[in-house]
Formats: C-alpha cells, sequence, structure tokens
C-alpha cells in the first residue's frame, strides 16, 4: 500500500512545499509547521492563509473552515458501513481522511472479498493517510526552509488535475477506462506544463478523451 501510495505522496510533498513557501510570510515559521501537524488539510490550509493574508477577522475564518470541511461529512458516510473498529479507532481514523486516502481506501475495499472489507478499507485508511501525512509535512518544511513559490509553482499546477484523475482512475473495472484515465492524466500534464496559457483547458480535453466509447462500452454478443 505504501508502494501504491507514493505517487500521490509526491504530489503531496510538492503541494507542502508550495503551502510552507507561501505560509511562512503570514503566519511564520513555528505556526506554518504547527498548522501542518495539527490541520493537515490542504485546502483549508491554503484558503486559511489567503485569508488571514487578506486580513480576514475570525468570523470567516471559521465559515471557511466550518464549509470546507463539510465534504467530510460525506466522505465519512460512505466509509462508516465498511469499518468495524469502535467509534474510538474511527475518530483516530477520520483525522487522516482526506480526499487522496479516501479514494485508496474505497479502492482496496472494492478488490478483495466481503469478509475483509473492513481490514482492508481501515488499514489502507491508515497506511496511506500515514504516507501522505508524512509527504505534507516533509513539503511544508522544505517550503518555510526555503523552497520558492516560484520554483513549485508549475509542477503544481501540472500534477494537482493529474492527481485526482489517477484517482478516478482506481475506480476503473475496465482496460478501456485505465486506459483512457491514464491517457487523460497524460494529456493534461503536457498541456499545463508545456502550453501554460492553455492550462485551463486541459480539463475539457481530458474529460472529452475520458467520454469517447471505447470496447467497454460496447454490448456483449450472443446475449
Amino acid at each position: 500500500m505504501v508502494a501504491t501510495s507514493l505517487p500521490a505522496a509526491a504530489a503531496v510533498a510538492v503541494f507542502g512545499t508550495l503551502y510552507g513557501a507561501a505560509a511562512r510570510g503570514v503566519l511564520g515559521v513555528p505556526l506554518t509547521l504547527a498548522s501542518s501537524l495539527l490541520v493537515y488539510s490542504g485546502a483549508l490550509q491554503f484558503a486559511l492563509v489567503a485569508l488571514l493574508g487578506a486580513g480576514a477577522t475570525v468570523l470567516p475564518l471559521l465559515l471557511t473552515a466550518g464549509v470546507l470541511n463539510l465534504r467530510h461529512l460525506v466522505l465519512g458516510a460512505a466509509l462508516r458501513s465498511r469499518f468495524e473498529s469502535r467509534p474510538l479507532g474511527r475518530a483516530l481514523l477520520a483525522f487522516f481522511l482526506v480526499d487522496e486516502t479516501f479514494g485508496f481506501a474505497i479502492a482496496a475495499g472494492n478488490a478483495v472479498e466481503p469478509r475483509v472489507v473492513g481490514k482492508a478499507t481501515e488499514r489502507t485508511l491508515l497506511v496511506a493517510g500515514l504516507t501522505l501525512y508524512v509527504a505534507w509535512i516533509v513539503g511544508t518544511v522544505v517550503g518555510v526552509l526555503g523552497g520558492g513559490l516560484a520554483v513549485v509553482e508549475g509542477p503544481a499546477g501540472a500534477i494537482f488535475p493529474v492527481l485526482f484523475i489517477g484517482l478516478a482512475s482506481l475506480a476503473a473495472r475496465g482496460r478501456s477506462h485505465v486506459a483512457r484515465a491514464l491517457a487523460a492524466a497524460i494529456l493534461t500534464a503536457l498541456v499545463a506544463l508545456l502550453l501554460p496559457d492553455l492550462r485551463m483547458l486541459a480539463p475539457v480535453a481530458a474529460g472529452v478523451l475520458v467520454a469517447l466509447p471505447g470496447r467497454d462500452a460496447l454490448p456483449a454478443r450472443g446475449r
């Protein structure tokens, strides 16, 4: 499971570096490191840094945190029926529930026999969560210690859509689905890196590519 989550961990480390470099000037070094250790939510951390940099008060910060974390209710509800741990165990696992680890956990549960779905889901959430958490902390430290924004902005813009296309491919059932997901990821990365002015069109092109009919979509013959 660690090997499977390493590509996502690499992307998370890039964003951690971006966050560390951006937050250092707003929060200072101690608070930047503490926020990654205790919060572990990239979307929320970036949003809070942007709001604090703009001079936001406490109420907008709390509202933003609440709205951004609403999705965890849905993610948690989807995983709840698969868990076998007691409430305390589920509460501890919830710390590692982010978009990426949710995708890994769901895919792991779908790939095993029903009698071991709970164990596979919980183990994957824990292992993938720890792997990505370490990557986020390492990235934050690198950003705080001197990783400039200009160094990581380009790669981050390319990796972000590719990362989520890769997570979507985990749910693919047929070879055609996997092939189209990989092609979409490659196309998105190339457009984002080689044609940055057209970066906003990359997800559109990727979506069209993924939606093209393939062999898996054809009706079976002889039925």
